[in-house]
This record gives C-alpha cells, structure tokens and sequence, in this order.
C-alpha cells in the first residue's frame, strides 16, 4: 500500500495566498518528485488554485467552467453531490470518476499531478452540506456529523488505496471555518498556515488555533456545538500544525529583516500556545525552548511571488520553465527577470524539502 502524506493550506485570515503557494508547491513538488503522485484538492469556492493549474488565465477558467458543467462534475461539488444523495448507507464513489490528470488539460504541468477541482456552487451547496451533517441519528453508532467531516479524508483513502507510488496530496481551502472549509481539515494529517509578517496576524493565528481546538473555557452558550467540541466528542482527528509560511514579506521589511517569516507579535502568540501546547503542532526532533528555536523550526520564509511568480501562475507553468524576457499578461507584456525567478525557486523548494 502506497504512503500518503496530507496537508491542508489554511488560515483563518484572507489574503495570505493560500491558493498561488498551493499551485507552486503542487507543481514544483510533483517536479521533483516523478517517483509520487502529487493531488490537489480544491475546496475553496473561488477555485484559483484549479484555474492556476489547467493553464491559468482565460484558458484555466474555461477548463474549470466544462468541467464543472458536465451532467455530474469533475469537481469537489460533483464528488460531495454524489455522496451526500446517496445517504449514509451507500458506497462511496470511485474518486477516478472525478479526479483529473491535470496534464491532459496543460501540458505545462507534470505528468504525476491530478486534481479534484474546485467549483462555484460550493458555497450554495453548504446549506444541503449542514443538513446532511445535522440530520437525526438513526442509531447509537450513527453518525451524520462525523460521515459528512470525514468524506474528503475517506475520498483520499480510495485514491490511494491500490497505487504503488506514494502520494502527497494539498487540499486549498477558505478562509472561512464554514463546513466545507471544516471538511478540509477534517480529512487532513497536518496544516501550512501561511501568514502575512505583519501584527494583524497575531490575531488571525489566535483565532485558528481557537477554532480547531477551542477555548478555555468553552464559550457558555455554543461553546459545546464548535467545530473542536463535536471533533473531541465524535472522535474526529485534528491535524496539527507542520509549517507556518511567512508570505507577503516584502510589503513589512521590518518583520522580514527580524525573523524572516513572522513578526515579533505573532511570533510571540504563538509560541505561547507552543508552550503550553506543543501537542497541537507537528513534533521536531530538536528541543524548542526559546522563540528564536521555535521560528526556526515551525516556519520558513516566502518571499513575495513577485512578478516571475505572478506571471508563472497565470500561464500556469512550471517556475523551472521560466527564463528571463517578456509575457503576455492579458493583452499586456510583462518582463520577468532571471534572479526573481530563482528567488521563487529557492523559496519553494525550502517548503517542498520538508514536506
């Protein structure tokens, strides 16, 4: 049986660029991995990462448009339609009757790279998602809440089940802590939280850790109906925290000369929490005692994806592919130059060398 590693990229807060690190980390990983297959999951309603992924830009969007509006979709809203109707009892679907090999859509992109894409009724779906997760249990060992938490997990199970290769699958996801984005987290081993280096991101990180693992005390009134009091209840498996991803850099110079990822603020936070918690976070092989050791261990840099990475992602290829001149960029020619292009892979590369 092949060896499955799961992350989902997620933070609570918006604007972190979830989905362009979700399509360069797929890409670059699945690059220099030939011997694994390497799955995106798309559950976030807008379905950048999907668009990136199926050639970006016009092209991208109209891939994702056909596939979204065949009689079933080959999407995450085709997959979860499928399940949530057939009820509780039914067997699962085969995953290969809505995963795609992506390079059948862009030939820019690996041939060990598949996807469930993304899909806009996601979000007009959540009500009949919140239902089916509601709904009365029929029986002692029945479930509804914890079948519905655990189809995206069960989905990457039955991918995996009869292949020879190993797999890293990246599941992007919603700011928001809606059921879907819950579904997500739910189906995952571990968590990259990528966070912008300013101090509005201490709260974003106070709040994430909130929300998967509650708080203390529990709130008096839904405190017991969270998404962390039903996970502990039903047995649930929250993922921990492998990889904080310092993003957006260069836009708070101050925070990037002093920790290179984080800023004093949310660096300070969340060691706090390593303290008292350490439970919540992926274990390192070194000893944690100090900030400094705990930024050195839990996050890596990420300078911006400036031009060279802008410009990749809406062409949808690879950073190795790139190389110094000009590219139409909607009607545009946009410059992209050889050292930024190298900045972007070094980047990347750190975060793929420790997943």
């Amino acid at each position: 049986m092949s060896l499955i590693h799961s992350y989902a990229l997620w933070n609570n807060k918006g604007g972190v660029g979830k989905s362009t690190i979700t399509f360069h980390l797929a890409m670059r990983y699945a690059e220099l991995h030939s011997n694994r297959n390497v799955l995106v999951i798309d559950l976030c309603p807008q379905a950048n990462s999907s668009m990136m992924l199926l050639g970006g830009g016009p092209i991208g969007e109209q891939y994702l448009i056909d596939l979204c509006s065949e009689a079933t979709p080959k999407s995450v809203v085709g997959y979860l339609s499928t399940v949530i109707s057939s009820g509780r009892g039914a067997s699962l679907p085969n995953p290969s009757d809505y995963i795609i090999k992506v390079n059948k859509y862009n030939s820019n992109v690996p041939e060990n790279l598949y996807l469930l894409c993304g899909d806009g009724n996601l979000e007009p779906m959540a009500p009949a998602i919140n239902e089916a997760a509601s709904a009365k249990s029929l029986t002692p060992k029945d479930k509804p809440w914890k079948w519905i938490q655990e189809i995206i997990k069960k989905f990457i199970s039955n991918v995996t089940t009869n292949d020879e290769k190993d797999w890293l699958v990246l599941v992007d996801t919603n700011p928001s802590f809606s059921i879907y984005t819950q579904i997500a987290i739910s189906g995952v081993e571990r968590i990259l939280t990528p966070i912008n280096a300013d101090d509005s991101s201490k709260t974003a990180a106070s709040a994430l850790i909130a929300l998967l693992h509650g708080t203390i005390p529990p709130h008096p009134i839904y405190g017991s109906w969270t998404y962390a009091a039903m996970a502990a209840e039903q047995g649930i498996n929250i993922p921990k925290i492998h990889l904080l991803i310092g993003n957006r850099l260069t836009q708070f110079e101050g925070s990037a000369t002093a920790y290179g990822a984080l800023s004093d603020a949310t660096a300070s936070s969340l060691f706090d929490i390593f303290k008292i918690h350490p439970e919540y976070f992926v274990s390192r092989t070194t000893a944690i005692a100090t900030k400094e050791s705990f930024i050195a261990n839990y996050s890596k840099p990420l300078r911006d994806f400036n031009t060279a990475g802008v410009v990749c992602a809406h062409l949808g290829r690879l950073l190795s592919s790139m190389s110094q001149g000009y590219y139409p960029v909607y009607g545009e020619s946009v410059k992209v130059n050889a050292d930024k292009i190298k900045e972007c892979i070094k980047a990347i590369d750190a975060i793929a060398s420790i997943i």
